[in-house]
């Protein structure tokens, strides 16, 4: 780890609120360092999977998914879970959103477990989808989403997908209709 990431790391340990502990702030040792930098690459991955599908990005979409990958909306469309190829989610998710169809992706409070060389990120989220058309050109839902990920010779890869819808409103059609 190269000095800079180092001080990074321990002014954002020694910034942290106080968790209890009656000692003052010490430099945290290379476990706790690895865990800190393996939770904001994982928050990372997730923000960035939403940022390039709503930039219809699909190449640097798809880079983030390990090779097959189990997938979970059926609160959304259905669907049982299933495991797909990383290739056809994508071409799935850029079938539906093209260039008449937006979409704005958001998660927040992530909570990131990390055992060895698997994660999982646990995020509430929200999507809005916009197209004109038929009606309201909005589409809005709320939920969970869960991301597990391994990691291997290129990092982090996300191998099982899940968002479980607590909340929608809007335009259904806008939801189900690709854009053109």
């Amino acid at each position: 780890m190269n000095a800079l990431t180092r001080l990074a790391l321990y002014a954002a340990v020694a910034a942290a609120p106080d968790m209890g502990s009656s000692a003052a702030a010490t430099e945290p040792s290379n476990a706790e360092l690895r865990r800190l930098v393996d939770e904001r690459a994982l928050i990372r991955i997730v923000d960035q999977i939403d940022r390039a599908v709503d930039a219809q990005d699909w190449k640097l979409a798809r880079g983030y998914f390990a090779e097959r990958v189990r997938v979970d909306f059926s609160s959304l469309s259905g669907q049982p879970e299933t495991i797909v190829p990383a290739d056809d989610l994508i071409a799935g998710w850029a079938g539906n959103l093209k260039a008449s169809k937006t979409s704005l992706h958001l998660r927040t409070n992530h909570d990131v477990s990390v055992d060895g060389d698997r994660a999982m990120v646990k995020s509430n989220g929200y999507a809005w989808n916009r197209m004109e058309g038929n009606g309201d050109p909005l589409w809005e839902v709320w939920g969970t989403y869960t991301a597990e990920m391994v990691r291997g010779n290129g990092g982090w890869k996300v191998d099982a997908f899940a968002f479980r819808k607590t909340h929608e409103r809007g335009n259904n059609w806008v939801k189900i209709t690709p854009g053109r």
